[in-house]
């Protein structure tokens, strides 16, 4: 019995991240176009008409409807039950490190955020100023929550990488966007300096990769740019969670 309410637990824990991440996919399309997310009930972006409430159910309307809007039969993105899934399995992984607690729900508020400026940002190469204002909410909150980071670690992160980051925009111009300079700052006060360097540097190890993989294909244009915000979040996301592990394991193999 307790094994199935433990189940029933988890499964209600995803489907509430799914919820959230039907949200999401508000704001990523909204957002950019400049159109309030709160205004307005949701539409089918090829015909215009309000999609009902029954054809609104996260993931489940989507494989029922075959993918299509049920007025137009044009095709719905396979990006949205992607966000949804995404969102609920992070709350997922959330519960299981940190259970339900203010920490959980700090860090889940912070990775709802990097989901949607990692799309955003895919699409339109640009991260809106209004999300990384909203990121500052929960890295406040972390101040008093998170207790094993301390604020001085947290003073050091927000410069230890936005920093050189901005002044390298001066060396090599567009080398990184405003964008990306202001979400790692947040995002290093959130995590403190060690956590944060351990972010860029996943962040640069997978948008390393990613770029030259777009050179090679695109021998004949050197002058290839990236979003970049991406792989900060999906960083971010990995020190937040396992970065004092990483860090710890790093140092115990070269006994440092």
């Amino acid at each position: 019995m307790l094994y199935f309410a433990y189940f029933l637990l988890n499964i209600f824990i995803f489907f509430f991240g799914v919820i959230i991440g039907s949200f999401l996919n508000v704001i990523i399309y909204r957002v950019p176009k400049e159109i309030p997310f709160w205004q307005g009930r949701s539409y089918c972006v090829s015909c215009g008409k309000t999609i009902k409430p029954y054809d609104l159910i996260p993931i489940i309307s989507f494989f029922i409807l075959r993918g299509r809007c049920r007025n137009c039969n044009n095709k719905f993105s396979r990006r949205y039950p992607l966000v949804e899934i995404i969102t609920g399995l992070i709350a997922l992984v959330l519960y299981w490190n940190f259970g339900i607690s203010v920490v959980s729900f700090i860090y889940f508020t912070v990775s709802a955020i990097l989901v949607a400026i990692s799309f955003i940002d895919f699409d339109t190469m640009t991260i809106p100023n209004g999300l990384i204002i909203t990121l500052v909410i929960p890295a406040m909150a972390a101040v008093f929550f998170v207790e094993q980071t301390e604020i001085l670690s947290r003073v050091i992160g927000f410069l230890a990488i936005s920093l050189p980051m901005f002044l390298l925009t001066f060396l090599i111009p567009d080398c990184f966007g405003g964008g990306d300079i202001k979400l790692i700052a947040v995002c290093g006060f959130i995590l403190g300096w060690q956590n944060i360097l351990l972010a860029a540097f996943i962040a640069l190890i997978l948008g390393g990769t990613y770029g030259v993989i777009l050179i090679l294909k695109n021998k004949n244009n050197r002058k290839i740019h990236i979003a970049f915000g991406q792989y900060i979040c999906i960083g971010v996301f990995v020190a937040m969670l396992y970065g004092n592990i990483i860090i710890d394991s790093y140092l115990k193999i070269f006994n440092l």
